[in-house]
C-alpha cells in the first residue's frame, strides 16, 4: 500500500490495538512508513508479529488481552522499554459475535428454527460490549498515563452502525455508539491535557470478520451485499487505502492540531443517503 501523502510522525510513539486485523495492519504499516515508532498489540501474537515483521524496526508486536487490565499494564512496559513513552493510540480492537446476532432482519412471530431477538445470548451481548468498549475504556486508561502531562493523541475506531444500526446486530450497533459517545467524552475530558481524541467511522469495508455476511462460498454476493451498495452512493465497498488519508491527517498535529471530538465517516455517501 501507498500513502497518499506524507507526514513527519518521527516524534510519535504509537500503539495501536487490534492491529492484527486487516485495518489496523495498514495503519500500522502507513504510520511507520512516516516514521513513527509503532507497537501492534493484539491477544492473536503471530498475526500481530507477522505484520511487524514486514513492517520493519519501526514496528514491535506486543501480545495483550485488550480485557485484561494487568495484561494491558505489561505491554505498555514492554513499549516503554522498547520505543518510549507512548503519546499516540489507537483503539482498534473490537468486533461482533455470533451469540449476539439475528438470523432475520425482522421479527416473524412464531417461525421455528429461527434465531431471533429472544433467542440471543446474554453472554453473547455481554462479550460484545466487552470486546468493543471495555476494551476502549481500559486501553485508554492505562496508554492516556503516559500523555496527560505532556499532550497526545487518541483515534478510535466507530462505525456506520454508530450513525443508524444495522440490522441483525444490535448488541455490535448499540457498542459502536457507545464509541462514539466515549470519543466525544474522552475529547472534553482531555482537553486541558493537550490530548486529542477523534474517531474514524469506516463504511463497508470486506475484512476477515464480515466476508462470510457479504459473500456466499462461491464468491458471489449475498442479498446484504446487494442492500449495502444500493444504499452507497459511489456504489462499491472501500478500500483500506482510502482511510489512510484522513488517518494521516488526524495524525498530524500540525494538520489537525484544533481537531478534536469528532466522528469522521468514510463511507462512500453511505450516511448521508435517505435512500430516496
Amino acid at each position: 500500500m501507498k500513502v497518499p501523502f506524507s507526514v513527519d510522525l518521527t516524534d510519535k510513539v504509537v500503539a495501536i490495538t487490534g492491529a492484527g486485523g486487516v485495518i489496523c495492519s495498514e495503519f500500522a504499516r502507513a504510520l511507520a512508513e512516516c516514521g513513527a515508532k509503532v507497537a501492534l498489540l493484539d491477544i492473536n501474537y503471530d498475526a500481530a508479529k507477522k505484520f511487524a515483521d514486514e513492517i520493519g524496526e519501526n514496528a514491535y508486536a506486543v501480545k495483550c488481552n485488550c480485557l485484561d487490565k494487568a495484561d494491558i499494564e505489561h505491554a505498555k512496559e514492554e513499549i516503554n522499554a522498547k520505543f518510549g513513552k507512548v503519546n499516540f493510540l489507537i483503539n482498534g480492537a473490537g468486533g461482533n459475535n455470533p451469540r449476539a446476532t439475528t438470523d432475520n432482519e425482522y421479527m416473524t412471530p412464531d417461525l421455528e428454527g429461527v434465531k431471533d431477538f429472544f433467542a440471543l445470548e446474554e453472554s453473547g451481548l455481554k462479550f460484545v460490549f466487552d470486546l468493543n468498549i471495555t476494551s476502549a475504556f481500559l486501553v485508554t486508561q492505562v496508554f492516556a498515563k503516559d500523555m496527560v502531562k505532556t499532550g497526545g493523541n487518541i483515534i478510535n475506531i466507530s462505525s456506520m452502525n454508530a450513525f443508524a444500526p444495522l440490522t441483525k446486530i444490535p448488541a455490535y450497533s448499540a457498542a459502536k455508539a457507545g464509541i462514539s459517545n466515549f470519543t466525544q467524552w474522552l475529547a472534553v475530558h482531555f482537553a486541558p491535557c493537550n490530548i486529542r481524541c477523534n474517531a474514524i467511522a469506516p463504511g463497508f469495508f470486506v475484512t476477515n470478520q464480515n466476508r462470510s455476511l457479504l459473500f456466499n462460498n462461491d464468491g458471489s454476493p449475498t442479498p446484504r451485499t446487494g442492500k449495502i451498495l444500493n444504499a452507497t452512493p459511489m456504489r462499491k465497498f472501500g478500500q483500506i487505502s482510502d482511510l489512510i488519508g484522513c488517518l494521516l491527517w488526524l495524525a498530524d498535529d500540525e494538520a489537525s492540531g484544533f481537531v478534536t471530538g469528532t466522528v469522521i465517516p468514510i463511507d462512500g455517501g453511505f450516511s448521508a443517503y435517505s435512500g430516496v
